[in-house]
């Protein structure tokens, strides 16, 4: 199924890598694209000793209303200049309160566009956001690299494969993406060698049903852990994108990602989509 409705998140600073990114892979598939910016709201803290200034409270609040419509707007413009059918919308939220609010806005979408946290121009419950999107939302998520991703279709993907459903899931959602790639490797990364059969045959097998050219790559015994590996793969062999399941777990509300899983975002430097 091709993708025909993308929705990104809007970043309210910096040169919106997710934004961009998801409005060249509308031209490329003919989607529509909404834009979906943020007004945190200020928290008033319970132990306060006294009530909060109403003007203080007022003038937080116009304030983030102000930055969510003025990054709406450049979402906007950046639409325009592209030629494509779009919207943007505004979400209210409480700052580090629930996400329902932005949920709801993604499930009703083919891929949800973010960009990745930026430790030099941090976005505000960037990394909650992005847990919870991909653990709650129900809808595959494309992670940008804050430095920004080249346009076009992605020459070279890499599916890291490990046979879980959060990996089929991914490969999945990958499949419009997958269909204009030149290359495609399918790498397992394994402590050890297993006896009998071809590693990664049947998830090769499926694609190939799909008009897709792969090519199985394993790695056996690494000498790094999981994530490294994987990074390394990428520099190493000019990878675009990566194709990925997302692991974690909840606990008391909050969303903490596999290992694996959080190394990678935090140093990816290709976009990577993920499912769970």
């Amino acid at each position: 199924m091709a993708l025909k409705d993308i929705l990104t998140i809007i970043d309210l600073a910096g040169s919106q890598p997710a934004v961009n990114y998801a409005l060249d892979l509308a031209s490329r598939s003919d989607a529509h694209v909404t834009g979906l910016a943020m007004a945190f709201e200020p928290v008033v803290p319970a132990f306060a000793a006294a009530p909060m200034p109403v003007d203080y409270l007022q003038a937080a609040h116009e304030q983030a209303v102000s930055a969510a419509k003025d990054a709406r707007g450049a979402f906007d413009e950046l639409a325009r200049r592209a030629g494509i059918n779009s919207e943007s919308r505004v979400a209210d939220l409480l700052t580090g309160g629930p996400l329902e609010s932005v949920l709801q806005h993604c499930r009703t979408t083919d891929l949800v566009a973010v960009s990745q946290a930026n430790p030099d121009s941090p976005e505000p419950m960037r990394d909650l956001l992005i847990e919870t999107i991909l653990f709650e939302s129900g809808v595959p998520v494309l992670l940008v690299p804050y430095i920004g991703a080249p346009t076009g279709a992605p020459k070279h993907v890499l599916i890291g494969w490990d046979g879980s459903s959060t990996a089929t899931r991914a490969v999945h959602a990958a499949l419009p993406l997958l269909s204009s790639a030149e290359k495609i490797t399918v790498l397992l990364v394994e402590k050890k060698a297993r006896g009998g059969g071809q590693p990664g045959a049947e998830i090769a097998t499926y694609l190939a049903r799909h008009g897709l050219d792969v090519t199985i790559d394993v790695v056996t015994n690494p000498q790094a852990g999981v994530a490294d590996t994987l990074l390394n793969y990428v520099s190493d062999h000019g990878i675009d994108l990566v194709v990925m399941g997302g692991y974690g777990h909840s606990r008391m509300r909050e969303f903490l990602f596999g290992g694996a899983t959080r190394e990678i975002l935090a140093s990816m430097t290709v976009p990577v989509l993920m499912a769970h």
